[in-house]
Parts: structure tokens; C-alpha cells; sequence
């Protein structure tokens, strides 16, 4: 079976699911996210609708990180976590391969960024998802996360839904 360039045996999906810290750059974050943004594409074909990126520097050491899941040695997930002032940090790019979805790794990987966000003195989680993404919104919504008005670069979007979550 393969799923965003991913092959998975049955051995695979017996390993440990592991979280690290990657470079936004390296080979298996581009697999992911390319993954991410077809999916995206899929779910939003409106002209115009935009899938918002991340940026090297948004990930930089002090001012967030990404992590990737991995599978075994199979790269499996990810997600990011961006300043974007003061004591505040975005969850950005959270994805989990269609193949292994159900698992709870999605839970697993929100739990990795906050304690991320935790570590780097944030005291306050945004995000933004899509109306569309019902699994996303179930996942937030379970995890603490509230609905608040659209802000930033999504403002415009009426595709958009923000949420946030005090750190404590």
C-alpha cells in the first residue's frame, strides 16, 4: 500500500509511532506537505481558495519548530507551530497520511506541539482550519481549542474557521 509517498507494510504499521523535530526543508516535511496541499486542493477547489504556507524562519529555533511523525522509518505526519507575537503561537500544517489515519496520531502529534509551544514560552495557541475539515474541527474542538474571529491572513477567508487555547 502507498499513501503520500509513503509505502506501508504490515510491519510498518506495527512500529512505534515516534515524533521529531525536523528541518521544514528535508526530503520526508516536502512529502508531507505536498501530500497535505493535494488533499487541501481536493477538499477546496474554489478558484482562489488559498492553503496558506509556512515559512522556513516561522520554524527557526526561537520562534517555533515542526515536527514530522514517523512510522517505523516511514515518514507519517506532521505539524508546525509558528510565533506570531508576543507569547502567542499558530498551529500550522498539522497532517496525518490518509493510511494510517484512526490511530490517534493526530492526538498524539497536537499533544507534541503544545508541549513544543509549552517549552518555548507560549502561553496562547491559534489556528486556523478549513469549514470543511470536519475531523480537524472534532480533534481541536476535543483538545481544548474554542471558535474566535477569523484574524491575521485569514480574515478574508470564508473558508476559515480560527480557534484558540489558553496554555497553562
Amino acid at each position: 500500500m502507498e499513501r503520500a509517498g509513503v509505502k506501508m507494510s504490515a510491519e510498518m504499521t506495527a512500529a512505534a509511532f515516534a515524533i521529531r523535530r525536523d528541518n521544514l526543508s528535508c526530503p520526508q516535511a516536502q512529502v508531507l506537505i505536498d501530500a497535505l496541499n493535494v488533499e487541501l486542493a481536493a477538499i477546496y477547489p474554489e478558484p482562489g481558495a488559498n492553503h496558506f504556507r509556512l515559512d522556513a524562519e516561522d520554524v527557526a529555533s526561537r520562534n517555533g519548530a515542526f515536527l514530522i511523525g514517523y512510522l517505523g522509518s516511514a515518514p507519517v505526519a506532521c505539524g508546525a507551530i509558528r510565533r506570531i507575537e508576543g507569547d502567542c503561537a499558530e498551529i500550522k500544517r498539522m497532517y496525518v497520511a490518509p493510511a494510517v489515519r484512526g490511530r490517534g496520531f493526530s492526538k498524539l502529534m497536537l499533544a507534541a506541539l503544545q508541549e513544543q509551544a509549552r517549552a518555548l514560552g507560549f502561553q496562547r495557541l491559534v489556528l486556523e482550519t478549513g469549514v470543511r475539515q470536519f475531523a480537524a474541527l472534532a480533534l481541536y474542538g476535543g483538545a481544548g481549542f474554542k471558535a474566535i474571529a477569523r484574524f491575521g491572513e485569514y480574515a478574508d477567508s470564508p473558508l476559515s474557521i480560527c480557534m484558540s487555547k489558553e496554555l497553562t
